[in-house]
C-alpha cells in the first residue's frame, strides 16, 4: 500500500504516490539500522580509545586517537595532500569536520590537485544553504559529486578506500584514524549504501505527494515529531536551527489546517504522509 494514501482532503479516496517516494518510504527502515550500527561502531572504537592510546606512536597501528581540534586538523591535511583516487565524506548538517571552510576547501583543491575525486553525502537542508554553494562554486565542475538525504550518519571521511576518519567524542575534539582494512571496508560499504539512497544536488526533490504542499525536509520533520521528538532534538538530527525547525512545523500545521500540535500529530498520522512505527523516546 505505499503506492497510494488517503487523500487528506478526503479520507475516502486514494491517492498515488510516486514510485520514488515509495522506495525512499520503504527504505527509512534499513537507512535507520545502518545508522544505528555505525553509531555501534563508533561507540565500539570509543571504548577501545584508552588502549589503542598507549601504543599511539606505533606507525602500523590500525585505530590511531587524535586528541585536539589541532592534531585533527593537520592530520586530516596530510591525509588530502597525500590522496590520489577518492575522498567520501559524510557531514550531517553540512558543518565541515574541519574548523574552518578556508581549510575544507584547501583540503578539496589538494585532493582535486592530485587527481583525485570527491564525493560529499549531506542532509537535504544543504540544498538551501550559502556557504555549501560558495564552496562548490570554487570547485573544478566534475571532480565533486554531492547528494543529500533525509538523515546521514555522523561525521566521516575517507581517503583512498584505505583510512577513515571518524569523531570519538560529543564535542569533536577527539578523533580516530582508522587504518584497519576490514574496519575501512565496511565504513566504506555503509557509505556506499547511503550514496544510493541520496538525492543528486543537481536532482530536484521529490514531493511528498501529489497535490501536497509539503517538503522533504518538512516530511522529514513531521516524522520524528510523530517519533516524540522535540523541537531541539529533531533541529539537531536534521542540522537545522531549532528557530528553522519551528518555521517548518508552522508551515506544516497551516498546510494541514492544524489547530495545535497535538492535532497536527494526529493529522500527520492520518495523512500517511509519515510511517507509525510507535513513538520514540526523545534523544
Amino acid at each position: 500500500m505505499t503506492l497510494v494514501h488517503p487523500d487528506p482532503r478526503d479520507g475516502t479516496w486514494m491517492v498515488p504516490v510516486p514510485p520514488s517516494a515509495a522506495l525512499a518510504y520503504l527504505l527509512q527502515p534499513i537507512a535507520r539500522e545502518i545508522d544505528e550500527r555505525v553509531q555501534l561502531t563508533a561507540a565500539l572504537s570509543r571504548s577501545l580509545a584508552p588502549l589503542t592510546a598507549v601504543a599511539s606512536d606505533d606507525p602500523n597501528l590500525a585505530i590511531t586517537v587524535l586528541q585536539g581540534r589541532q592534531m585533527i586538523i593537520d592530520t586530516i591535511r596530510e591525509a588530502s595532500a597525500h590522496a590520489r583516487g577518492e575522498v567520501l565524506t559524510a557531514q550531517p548538517g553540512g558543518n565541515r569536520l574541519v574548523d574552518s571552510a578556508e581549510q575544507g576547501l584547501a583540503n578539496a583543491h589538494a585532493v582535486i590537485a592530485a587527481g583525485g575525486h570527491i564525493r560529499h553525502l549531506y542532509q537535504h537542508p544543504v540544498r538551501y544553504s550559502p556557504r555549501i554553494a560558495e564552496y562548490l562554486a570554487q570547485l573544478p565542475p566534475g571532480r565533486v559529486q554531492v547528494r543529500t538525504m533525509e538523515q546521514t550518519i555522523e561525521r566521516l571521511i575517507i581517503f583512498d578506500r584505505s583510512v577513515a576518519f571518524i569523531p570519538a567524542t560529543n564535542d569533536r575534539s577527539t578523533a580516530l584514524e582508522i587504518r584497519h582494512p576490514a574496519l575501512v571496508r565496511y565504513l566504506i560499504q555503509v557509505y556506499e549504501v547511503l550514496w544510493a539512497q541520496a538525492t543528486p544536488l543537481t536532482e530536484q526533490l521529490q514531493p511528498t505527494a501529489p497535490g501536497a504542499p509539503i517538503t522533504a525536509v518538512q516530511q522529514s520533520i513531521a516524522r520524528l515529531l510523530v517519533e516524540g521528538h522535540v523541537d531541539d532534538i529533531v533541529a539537531r538530527k536534521l542540522g537545522i536551527s531549532v528557530r528553522t525547525c519551528r518555521a517548518h512545523i508552522a508551515k506544516l500545521m497551516q498546510a494541514l489546517d492544524a489547530s495545535s500540535r497535538t492535532h497536527l500529530g494526529a493529522l500527520l498520522v492520518k495523512s500517511g504522509l509519515v510511517e507509525t512505527g510507535g513513538p520514540h523516546p526523545a534523544r
